[in-house]
């Protein structure tokens, strides 16, 4: 079983692109709708949600654990690998190689929440790989809280998006990293006020391909991984938003069980 989780709806991105890259493996995935947004947490609290939801998917029976929130991923990574002995992927690294690889002028813009945006990980990362490259970065915190509201079409959502992206733009950027998998949901807008021109990288694409890829080199761990196709659930706030949400990004309803 993959165990996925995020602070709230933006994981189901990930659960999306496993689901269609590997057919039939079983999904457990835990959003942390009471918690939620973890980009405005210090990184002690990040760090101890982080190592709580990690440890509720693994007693639930899952063998392989994706980080599918860029807040968490950007602080708390190399603890869940110190305390838990099995496979982990971060949403960062396999976005940071994709805009690397992609990128043609290599002036690479970054936007995700400020706590992701505060630890400077995307700079880092980008740096020590391609040191000629430039970055910049922008922290939009109110993003998250939109998505969650499922104020996907409001003009209200494209004016704040606009506002967000205009540093990057007057930058000319070519490349832009979607550093929280909250915004995929909003990729057609933020598409359309950076320019048809620039590339986006979708960073929920980039973990599937990473953990499809792991699985095709370790038989051995898919062996682990039940395979009778079902999905699970589970939230720390029952909200109908999010039940909304999933519909439109699974294609289906789903039924969601509360946990404290």
């Amino acid at each position: 079983m993959i165990g996925i989780f995020d602070s709230g709806i933006g994981g189901l991105t990930v659960v999306r692109a496993l689901t269609d890259r590997l057919p039939g493996r079983d999904i457990i995935y835990f959003g942390d709708t009471a918690r939620t947004p973890y980009g405005n947490k210090s990184p002690e609290t990040i760090i101890r949600y982080a190592l709580e939801d990690t440890e509720f998917l693994l007693n639930k029976g899952a063998k392989l654990i994706v980080m599918a929130c860029n807040t968490a991923s950007s602080v708390a990574t190399e603890h869940i690998i110190e305390k838990f002995h099995v496979p982990v992927f971060e949403v960062i690294t396999p976005a940071v190689l994709l805009s690397i690889e992609t990128s043609g002028k290599h002036r690479i813009g970054v936007i995700g929440t400020r706590a992701t945006i505060n630890s400077g990980v995307y700079e880092k990362k980008i740096m020590s790989m391609k040191p000629e490259a430039k970055v910049w970065s922008v922290p939009c915190p109110l993003l998250v809280p939109l998505v969650e509201e499922g104020w996907l079409e409001k003009p209200e959502t494209a004016m704040i998006v606009k506002k967000y992206l205009l540093p990057l733009k007057v930058r000319q950027i070519d490349t832009l990293i979607l550093g929280c998998t909250h915004y995929p949901i909003l990729k057609k807008t933020i598409q359309r006020k950076i320019g048809m021109q620039v590339n986006i990288i979708d960073s929920s694409l980039s973990v599937a391909e990473k953990v499809k890829t792991f699985l095709t080199q370790h038989p051995e761990t898919d062996e682990l991984l039940s395979k009778a196709g079902t999905s699970e659930f589970f939230v720390s706030d029952v909200t109908g938003q999010f039940r909304k949400t999933a519909k439109i990004l699974l294609g289906k309803n789903i039924s969601l069980t509360h946990v404290k």
